[in-house]
């Protein structure tokens, strides 16, 4: 079938462009900081701000493309990301770089919002799962790419070449994408107009405790992450004296990422979610405490725990809250779930570097660790209940989130 190749290109080369551009600024934040005469929590609104507007845009979007279709959402939205992307880099002011990255948050939030939507309808279950494999690895290429193309450049071409060069690679992948993703079948059943009214009809995904903790845990998880990495740029570069190309290259823990998420899903199905869930978010308050002592390799190495603590955690609740979706309300409680967790990266993002700029690095890693706490003790309180069938042995499979 030629059809699976196409859009396994297709998406790889969304989610890579998409990711790319999102988190893109987090590697110049101390050069935007000192451009624009700004403390580590002004510039962090580089990141919060279009997180915060593909949060706010996720829904809506998602509902849209009930009425448009998902293929035409995705073009849309891998097109004019990239558009804004070249833009950036011509912003004279910092107020107008930040208008300029929420209308790129809200224009990236048609990818995650609908991709995982478009591959159940092209390639059905029984096709979906190497178009799924290649969306999270080019959502996670394209994050870790983003942050390392623009610290590496950084100091040659500033933080403006640096944009610039990412929304160049980007522009090459949204090429890909249009010429390769296919077009969507003829959606069976419900009206489209029906399927608008259920995208935002989310009583039901709001209706068990169980899918409160994970929205917590997404909200929590992610906000203490890009807290910690929102700031370790300053720290860095101001407190440890290291080149800003060299502390672009801590953005490789990413990696651990990839490997303690798949870890997580096998372990599921061996200790159970609960278990694994909480280890993994202790796991992650460990690698925040590794960093407090003003030592290179103790810094590096809390990342790397954090980063995989981080990625196993997020993997496990949002494959529990898809296996605890109620019936018919999977798609809303999908598009709650990037809710949160994009809320969670706007607001912790930016208030961990108000944190890092009034009262130091200590003071952040303990208000992140108390985000991490408080998110366990959410899974903790949250009853068994009674156990579903397969619920169980569910494995974390939404593709759409990737830092």
């Amino acid at each position: 079938m030629v059809i699976a190749p196409r859009v396994t290109v297709g998406v790889a080369a969304a989610g890579i462009s998409s990711f790319a551009l999102l988190y893109a600024p987090q590697s110049v934040l101390p050069q935007l900081a000192a451009d624009f005469h700004l403390d580590p929590g002004g510039a962090s609104l580089a990141i919060g701000v279009a997180t915060g507007a593909l949060a706010v845009a996720v829904l809506p979007v998602a509902a849209l493309s009930e009425i448009v279709g998902r293929r035409r959402i995705i073009l849309v939205s891998v097109i004019a990301s990239v558009v804004l992307g070249l833009l950036l880099p011509l912003a004279p002011t910092f107020e107008s770089l930040l208008v300029l990255r929420a209308l790129q948050g809200v224009a990236i939030a048609g990818f995650p919002g609908v991709a995982a939507a478009y591959l159940m309808e092209l390639l059905g279950g029984a096709g979906v799962a190497a178009a799924v494999g290649a969306m999270i690895a080019g959502n996670s290429v394209g994050g870790m790419a983003g942050r390392l193309a623009t610290g590496l450049v950084a100091e040659p071409l500033g933080w403006h070449g640096a944009l610039a060069c990412v929304a160049g690679l980007s522009a090459v992948c949204a090429v890909v994408t249009v010429l390769t993703l296919p077009a969507s079948p003829p959606r069976q059943g419900a009206t489209r107009g029906g399927g608008l009214r259920a995208a935002f009809n989310l009583r039901a995904a709001f209706s068990r405790p169980v899918l409160l903790a994970q929205y917590g845990v997404a909200a929590a998880g992610v906000g203490s992450f890009v807290a910690v990495y929102n700031a370790a740029g300053f720290r860095l570069i101001h407190e440890l004296g290291i080149a800003p190309a060299i502390a672009s290259l801590v953005f490789l823990a990413y990696a651990t990422g990839t490997l303690s998420s798949g870890t997580a899903g096998r372990l599921v199905g061996r200790y159970g979610k609960r278990a694994v869930l909480v280890a993994s978010l202790l796991i992650t308050v460990v690698g925040t405490l590794l960093t407090i002592p003003d030592n290179l390799a103790m810094v590096v190495a809390g990342l790397i725990v954090l980063t995989g603590g981080f990625f196993a955690a997020h993997a496990v609740a949002n494959g529990w809250a898809a296996a605890e979706a109620p019936q018919g309300a999977r798609g809303q409680v999908s598009g709650l779930y990037t809710l949160f967790f994009y809320v969670g990266s706007s607001v912790g993002g930016t208030v961990g570097g108000i944190v890092y700029g009034t009262a130091g690095w200590s003071w952040l890693v303990a208000f992140t660790a108390a985000w991490l706490l408080a998110a366990m003790a959410g899974v903790l309180a949250e009853g068994r209940g009674p156990r579903r069938r397969g619920a169980g042995q569910a494995r974390p499979t939404s593709p759409a989130l990737t830092l």
